[in-house]
């Protein structure tokens, strides 16, 4: 039997990759909320990689939580992730993908484009993912990890944020609203510049933006998390002292 897997998290995300692990013949064992972390070391102490498939908003929490002998196992995949965000936990080299399928309940599950992965484990999570026929690409550097975290960054905050304001998908915002659209996207990366500490390949992340809307040109813009990504981007703005009068205008109509 191959070694354990350890899944912090089973939303939508996590079932998929606890099927995938499955098929590939490893035993997944489940953390769920009210669990005690440190006291389910004592049956997985060394497992061959720790899922932490929470939502952004439980990220920090649950790595504030996580006992030594699982910090060198970890597997992160939120959204709106960056290195400073296992950084400041001092994780030496954790697993990283930026995942570009969903599952909604009811539905099969939908890719938009081939989702990359960098670290220690990738071949591991590769051969999960393509268990369960979902296509997957190692990358080769640090360097291209982050073009792809932004990327996706870029494509969740970008479409979100305008969704807000005209709603319908993908598509229609690219062609039919397209100066709202860029200048909500380049002030999602004058924070992302600011939050990674460097300047970004605008272009470049502009045209894999647009690659990514031509994977699922009828995704729908406007997510559940939209008010909250706003609110939290016009707060990481206040810090770091950043005009961004797209986003302010948006957040002085649609937030309360």
């Amino acid at each position: 039997m191959n070694d354990p897997i350890t899944l912090i998290g089973i939303g939508e995300v996590g079932g998929i990759l606890a099927r995938g692990f499955l098929r590939a013949g490893h035993p997944v064992y489940p953390i769920t909320r009210g669990m005690d972390i440190t006291r389910e070391t004592r049956y997985t102490p060394e497992p061959a990689l720790v899922v932490i498939a929470v939502g952004e908003q439980a990220l920090h929490p649950v790595l504030d939580a996580l006992p030594p002998p699982w910090r060198e196992r970890c597997l992160l995949l939120q959204n709106e992730l960056l290195p400073e965000d296992w950084a400041r936990h001092d994780l030496p080299e954790p697993t990283v993908m930026s995942v570009w399928f969903e599952k909604k309940p009811g539905q099969d599950v939908k890719q938009v484009v081939a989702t990359p992965v960098y670290g220690p484990q990738a071949g591991l999570v590769l051969n999960a993912l393509s268990a369960v026929g979902i296509d997957g690409v190692r990358l080769a550097s640090a360097e291209s990890l982050l073009f792809e975290l932004v990327r996706k960054n870029l494509y969740i905050l970008t479409t979100n944020l305008c969704g807000l304001e005209v709603g319908g998908d993908v598509a229609t915002l690219a062609s039919t609203h397209t100066t709202l659209m860029t200048e909500i996207a380049h002030e999602v990366l004058d924070l992302q510049q600011v939050l990674a500490g460097q300047p970004f390949d605008r272009p470049a992340l502009m045209t894999a933006m647009q690659t990514a809307f031509e994977g699922d040109p009828t995704h729908r813009c406007q997510g559940r998390s939209a008010v909250a990504r706003l609110r939290r981007a016009l707060n990481q703005a206040d810090q770091a002292k950043l005009a961004v009068p797209a986003l302010r205008a948006l957040g002085a109509r649609h937030l309360s």
